[in-house]
């Protein structure tokens, strides 16, 4: 347990998860949990300060997300956003009413108090707001220390009992000075240490690894992707030659990543890698399928049942790891309960009941960025740590209708122009994920003096922080004619080339 952390409360805002990476980016451990957690649980923790995000609720409203008032006993530093703010009002009796005027967007910050976590801000500052209810009347014990020109109460401080709420978002960064105002409350405050550092991460869990796996054996799925590829240098830098990587090929991969794999893990790390060629096996289960909730499952099926075969013939095998990621934790023990399924992710999570192994999730308290700068730290190549997420079904999921090999092939040729082309002109890295998707659509085209009669390709690519959330990333028009250009001319049976320009919501990212 983190002897040295900031405890994030979430009232169900979607800036929830910016909060905490906030707090990460300055070198300070934190972790989300529901506000309804156990009293008890919050005393072991035993925080240096506590965070109240916003939320979309009413503090007035008969179901309001409401945590226990004994949070304010604690004698730590307690920061309410938005919503924190109301519930600060509400724990006092202060009136929390609905807003005359409704803020949403930017606002001018009157400050009133410079010494306080506005410390080193200007008199005015731009901010963030979301809120249709606000305090109405100052809460018992407290002073206002900001203004806005639509909420008087804009900002409220208790500094004898060090709890502070602001109605305001600091944590997006349309709040320019946000991340000012929230290093003053973590650090100036709560004196929270700033030694959250990849370094200090490895460091740590080298030695957890050590002691957890002892002198057994582990085995861990290794897909070339950013988290699998940080996993399986991190395990082998722990326990070496006791981890065993397993490589299914399911015939749906990139061009050429069967080979980038090898000589990355197997002749850079020189990491024990079996090999798995299932890709006949894959595509011939595939065989006349088209709707792709079935596509998935029958991907992910098929790929438990083929680790789990490869897994066992390695004899006895006490522990599997696997790279789950903070995000996925946070969903998983969302006070909302399980979110809708949208569509079926795959990975390896069912297999330690079948295959009575215990679990590893070496990973489990990071972002997607601290999992690259772990990577980073580990000397992964820049290639492997800078790679956009890259689904579980692999192109799969890329090919609208039915999957084919020779489907498969134009769509790596063409897929693979599309990311060279992005390196080529230094678009890739300004983008969160891109891949290119054949359409079941065929369209007349021209070719020389040949009439053509051939396929549609769409790009793809988005801009994103985490993924939950996306918009479409905007590429320059000279590279995207390139692009078409290059796939029309190079890749036989593609005639016509589209860019997806939405955004998520309301599309998702990938197509299917």
């Amino acid at each position: 347990m983190h002897k040295n952390f900031i405890l994030i409360l979430d009232f169900g805002s979607q800036y929830t998860q910016l909060i905490a990476r906030r707090v990460r980016e300055m070198n300070v451990y934190c972790e989300i949990h529901p506000f309804n957690i156990p009293f008890e649980k919050i005393l072991e923790f035993a925080p240096k300060g506590i965070i109240f995000s916003g939320s979309p609720s009413s503090v007035n409203s008969e179901n309001a997300p409401v945590p226990n008032p004994k949070i304010l006993e604690l004698n730590v530093p307690v920061l309410g956003i938005c919503y924190g703010l109301q519930l600060l009002g509400f724990f006092s009796k202060a009136k929390v009413g609905k807003a005359t005027k409704k803020e949403f967007g930017k606002a001018e910050l009157e400050i009133l108090n410079t010494n306080s976590i506005f410390k080193g801000l200007e008199k005015f500052e731009t901010v963030w707001m979301s809120h249709g209810d606000h305090v109405e009347e100052v809460p018992k014990g407290f002073s206002v220390i900001a203004r806005t020109p639509n909420a008087p109460i804009a900002a409220i401080e208790n500094l004898q009992k060090q709890v502070f709420g602001i109605q305001f978002h600091p944590e997006v960064v349309h709040t320019l000075s946000g991340a000012k105002i929230l290093k003053n409350f973590v650090v100036d405050f709560c004196k929270a240490e700033q030694n959250w550092t990849s370094e200090s991460f490895v460091e740590t869990q080298i030695k957890k690894i050590r002691e957890t796996v002892g002198n057994q054996k582990i085995i861990c799925g290794l897909s070339g992707g950013v988290d699998s590829s940080v996993v399986a240098v991190l395990l082998h830098k722990a326990v070496g030659n006791q981890l065993t990587c397993i490589f299914v090929d399911h015939g749906l991969m990139r061009k050429n990543e069967l080979e980038q794999v090898k000589a990355t893990f197997s002749k850079h790390f020189k990491i024990n890698v079996l090999y798995v060629d299932a890709s006949e096996n894959f595509l011939c289960k595939l065989a006349g399928v088209t709707e792709p909730e079935k596509k998935r499952k029958i991907i992910g099926n098929t790929f438990i049942e083929v680790f789990e075969e490869t897994a066992k013939s390695l004899g006895t095998v006490d522990f599997l790891a696997q790279g789950t990621l903070y995000p996925d934790v946070i969903e998983s023990v969302s006070f909302k309960g399980p979110s809708a399924t949208i569509k079926t992710h795959h990975n390896v999570g069912g297999l330690p009941e079948k295959m009575k192994m215990k679990l590893i999730e070496p990973l489990r308290e990071l972002f997607k960025d601290e999992v690259r700068a772990v990577g980073n730290e580990l000397g992964l190549p820049k290639e492997v740590i800078n790679r956009h997420p890259f689904p579980g079904p692999g192109l799969g999921i890329r090919i609208l209708g039915e999957i084919t090999k020779p489907k498969v092939r134009v769509l790596q040729e063409a897929d693979a122009i599309f990311m060279e082309e992005l390196k080529n002109s230094g678009e890739y890295e300004k983008i969160w994920q891109a891949g290119a998707v054949l359409l079941p659509v065929k369209s007349v085209g021209v070719m020389g003096d040949e009439r053509t009669y051939e396929n549609t390709l769409a790009l793809r690519a988005v801009t994103s922080v985490d993924g939950m959330t996306a918009d479409w990333a905007k590429i320059p028009y000279e590279v995207l004619a390139k692009i078409s250009n290059r796939i029309i001319n190079e890749v036989r049976g593609i005639n016509r080339v589209v860019f997806d320009i939405s955004s998520k919501p309301p599309a998702t990212i990938e197509w299917e």
